[in-house]
């Protein structure tokens, strides 16, 4: 019996994976007459894995940035820019519409704070509202996608892999993290959904922990939707920009530049251990108490389980969407650069 290593280069860069043991005997003999046999055996068993390879779609991860409450769906003006990215830039990242639109989605919300990873695993989920004070209209919203009983199962049990005890949550209904881009990104409704709560602990090692689950699902074309706001989530100073005066605004333009380029930086290392180990450490970032108040880091949570999906070899790639004056990044992984 034979048994050899093969390098497959793959969407999520170059691995290694040694074939099962041939069950066509292989004579021992170093003969040039059995040299062409060896050889054709092991380029048909690269060919027959190369093309199953090509057939398998690797789903991609993407952080975004959500908006404010049902605003971008109200299409509020302050929220053009993102509005126009969960429109056009996540569909294409997501390739929906094309044959390798992913089988299912699962959206780690920044709007569910839980003791443990929750997931919810009914074959179909109300919405909540989880948002006070807007038109009737926005209470009135509908996203008729189904749930995926069977992804929430692989979830639960990726999690134990990493260690992780998750629960499974057929009860809470799907809050606006997740129905609010969705109904931009993809109207249709057309993939089952399952939504992952973050951390209330806001652990950064935990949560990469649990984007590294998510990376077993990725194998089976199963996207992943960080839906949070990380570059910056204070509502105070949210508010306060509105009134402020221009030298105001310039000065928190600038730390806010500042925190993002640290951000940028640490999110885009090459080496992937040394993205998760630096990412790990946000909250040294500088502003990054600014951008996100001390134990209110729930909307930067859900990138640090995005880029825990990523894999080596991937490139981290960002559009910016302007908001409140500031730069609103997105970052995201296993997708070909969006203008």
């Amino acid at each position: 019996m034979f048994r050899f290593t093969l390098a497959i280069a793959t969407a999520s860069g170059r691995r290694r994976i040694t074939t099962p043991t041939l069950s066509t005997p292989i004579l021992a003999t170093h003969s040039s007459a059995s040299r062409p046999v060896l050889r054709l055996q092991r380029q048909n068993i690269f060919l027959n894995y190369y093309h199953t390879s090509k057939m398998s779609t690797v789903g991609p991860v993407v952080a975004l940035s959500h908006g404010g409450g049902p605003m971008p769906i109200l299409g509020d003006p302050g929220h053009d820019s993102i509005i126009y990215s969960l429109k056009n830039r996540v569909p294409k990242i997501l390739k929906l519409g094309t044959p390798e639109q992913p089988r299912a989605i699962v959206v780690v919300t920044a709007h569910w704070s839980t003791a443990k990873p929750t997931i919810s695993s009914a074959a179909s989920h109300n919405l909540l509202y989880d948002y006070y004070g807007f038109p009737p209209e926005s209470y009135q919203l509908q996203y008729p996608a189904p749930g995926s009983p069977e992804i929430a199962r692989e979830l639960h049990d990726a999690l134990a892999t990493e260690g992780l005890a998750s629960e499974l949550d057929d009860e809470r209904g799907w809050d606006h993290g997740v129905f609010i881009p969705l109904l931009l990104v993809n109207p249709k409704a057309d993939i089952p959904i399952v939504q992952l709560s973050v951390l209330e602990s806001e652990d950064p090692e935990q949560h990469i922990r649990m984007g590294k689950a998510l990376a077993r699902l990725r194998a089976s074309n199963v996207a992943i939707i960080g839906s949070g706001f990380a570059s910056f989530h204070n509502l105070g100073i949210m508010r306060a920009l509105s009134r402020a005066s221009a030298s105001q605004q310039a000065e928190f333009r600038a730390a806010s530049d500042e925190w993002n380029g640290a951000l940028t930086g640490a999110a885009s290392k090459e080496d992937v251990s040394e993205r998760w180990r630096t990412l790990e450490g946000w909250r040294k970032f500088p502003h990054a108490d600014m951008m996100h108040p001390p134990q209110g880091g729930e909307h930067f949570m859900p990138l640090l389980v995005c880029a825990g999906a990523s894999m080596e070899g991937e490139q981290t790639r960002r559009y910016a969407d302007e908001f409140v004056g500031v730069e609103i990044n997105t970052y995201y992984w296993g997708a070909e650069t969006v203008a």
